[in-house]
């Protein structure tokens, strides 16, 4: 009954892949524990959400927030419930309350970014990520953000480019390929789209299973059509 003991067997069955006994585990550890159990109650809430149970996470991000207001990692868990709940705006406050206690949060800038675009805000949605790139750099989350921001917007060349350094990041961005595809197929560029669509079809055959037949049978512009208006490309 040692508490070290149950927070290596936390570690153990949470690698095995048994959630609910890593979480038993850390429960245990959490009723006995009487230092800090910020730590203990962010793991807690972490396989909480590997579980999809979103109100046991709730229940726990607040339980941390009561213990250490000051803990930015506390906010940004409980966005994640809050906006598999379906609310987006109280998602963006708790992420705006991480990052004001760490002004360096970037996964809390990319994903108050990320809600921003879906909502529509362009504009916010762009500061977070130009402070992205400024302070991360061309990573492959980033480079997408921006690149859909731009294509929402309508700087379509922008957003191409955005998408092709993307690609040389991660050659096997379904992603990229596939936004940037759409982007030429409404630019009017059917060859490109149409090799945008093949490199997709080729990383990812079961998206475009309904696709068959040779590309020059029917037209390029039937098959890119029918490609893209089933897989609405850029998800939003």
């Amino acid at each position: 009954s040692d508490l070290e003991v149950h927070d290596y067997l936390s570690q153990v069955l949470l690698r095995k892949g048994d959630l609910d006994g890593a979480l038993e585990q850390l429960q245990s550890l959490l009723a006995n524990f009487t230092g800090d159990k910020g730590p203990i109650l962010e793991r807690i809430a972490q396989i909480a959400y590997m579980k999809e149970d979103y109100d046991t996470m709730s229940q726990t991000c607040e339980q941390y927030i009561q213990l250490s207001p000051d803990a930015p990692q506390a906010y940004y868990l409980l966005h994640h419930s809050l906006l598999h709940k379906s609310n987006p705006v109280a998602a963006i406050a708790m992420l705006t309350k991480a990052i004001v206690l760490n002004p360096n949060f970037a996964e809390a800038y990319l994903s108050r970014a990320q809600i921003l675009l879906g909502m529509g805000d362009l504009n916010a949605a762009d500061d977070d990520a130009s402070w992205l790139i400024e302070h991360v750099g061309a990573q492959e989350d980033v480079l997408l953000l921006k690149a859909r921001i731009e294509a929402r917007k309508g700087n379509t060349e922008q957003a191409i480019k955005l998408y092709d350094d993307l690609t040389e990041v991660n050659p096997f961005s379904i992603e990229a390929y596939r936004e940037r595809g759409q982007l030429k197929f409404d630019s009017g560029d059917k060859t490109g789209a149409e090799a945008d669509m093949k490199k997709d079809l080729e990383l990812n055959p079961n998206q475009l299973a309904n696709v068959s037949g040779d590309y020059s049978a029917e037209g390029i512009e039937h098959h890119v059509r029918q490609a893209y208006s089933a897989i609405n490309p850029l998800g939003l």
